[in-house]
């Protein structure tokens, strides 16, 4: 009965407790509690996450000097760690002024919930609003119509919606092709798809400034590989002038051949069904097969074998004594 102890030795406590503790510091880890989660939330749905887990892989490697005692880098990370600060100011720059607007916002708290709120009913992205891609893009890429869709995976696109139009409409295939449709005031700039809803259009990305990519590639395509350069998201590119296809992904730009490969690429990134994973199991089920046969034929070779090697056993088997001096009587 120790927790009935604690229990009773707290209760005679609690009059010191509701001494020490005053309202105001119920409300102080009230505020500290509120200011942890949307620091935590801001972190989550901006660059910031991603630059976390690098500062927190660049601590674990410093821990590792200091357990092994290797002072030289010890001295140079004390030397640098106090330029990192501004360092981690100029570069997370515009989040931190987006996180001030939105928290000298009046309904922060609504802006929050109704955030979050929206992000999990369109979560996870369906076969469906693929298909409606699928169907989408073909067509632009028949008539020639340039489009930019990027679609969110983990990290959200937040910075990227805010520089367009809201829309917050089902994915569709007729609607994709009106918004990119020539001569419309929502056809320029990129269109970002959340789960199997279009959030926004006419968005602004960022190019990218890679020397590697060939000259060639118009904004589209630049702006693609930016924006999938700076994310992990999905974005699909229709050339205005041939029609063709191309995914960007991790930086890397993949051409597309036809609206069936267009399909399955999505499908691997965002349904979480690799291709590689199904030509594994494909190859798997034809090894599976195959091997039976093969057992299936070993037995059968084996069993012809043991009747072949058995008549003969019985053809050549030797003739016992009692066998031959029964044969000798019964000559004589």
């Amino acid at each position: 009965m120790e927790w009935w102890g604690k229990v009773v030795e707290y209760l005679k406590n609690l009059g010191i407790y509701s001494t020490t503790i005053n309202p105001g510091d119920v409300i102080e880890i009230l505020i500290i509690a509120f200011l942890l989660y949307y620091l935590l939330k801001w972190t989550k749905t901006t660059r910031a996450w991603s630059l976390l887990k690098g500062i927190i892989v660049i601590v674990l490697f410093l821990l590792i000097a200091f357990l092994a005692n290797m002072d030289t880098i010890l001295w140079i990370a004390q030397k640098i760690i106090n330029y990192a600060v501004f360092a981690l100011l100029i570069v997370l720059q515009p989040e931190l002024r987006k996180g001030l607007e939105n928290l000298g916002r009046k309904n922060m708290i609504a802006s929050i919930i109704s955030t979050s709120v929206h992000h999990s009913e369109s979560e996870s992205t369906n076969s469906d609003t693929i298909n409606e891609l699928v169907k989408a893009c073909t067509a632009m890429g028949k008539a020639k119509t340039g489009a930019l869709i990027v679609m969110q995976r983990k990290e959200a696109l937040t910075e990227y919606e805010t520089t367009g139009i809201a829309i917050d409409a089902k994915v569709s295939s007729a609607l994709l092709i009106n918004i990119f449709e020539k001569n419309t005031p929502l056809h320029d700039g990129a269109v970002i798809l959340v789960g199997n809803r279009v959030t926004s259009a006419t968005c602004y990305l960022p190019r990218t400034e890679s020397l590697s990519v060939s000259k060639a590639l118009g904004t589209r395509h630049r702006a693609a590989i930016g924006a999938s350069e700076n994310t992990d998201s999905v974005t699909i590119v229709v050339s205005e002038e041939t029609g063709r296809i191309s995914l960007a992904v991790d930086g890397e730009l993949e051409n597309i051949p036809d609206g069936e490969s267009l399909r399955t690429r999505l499908s691997a990134y965002m349904l979480g069904t690799p291709e590689d994973d199904k030509r594994k199991n494909k190859k798997t089920r034809k090894r599976k097969k195959q091997d039976k046969k093969d057992a299936a034929q070993n037995s059968e070779t084996k069993s012809v074998e043991t009747k072949s090697v058995e008549a003969k056993s019985s053809e050549t088997k030797p003739v016992s004594r009692n066998e031959q001096k029964g044969a000798a009587d019964e000559e004589g």
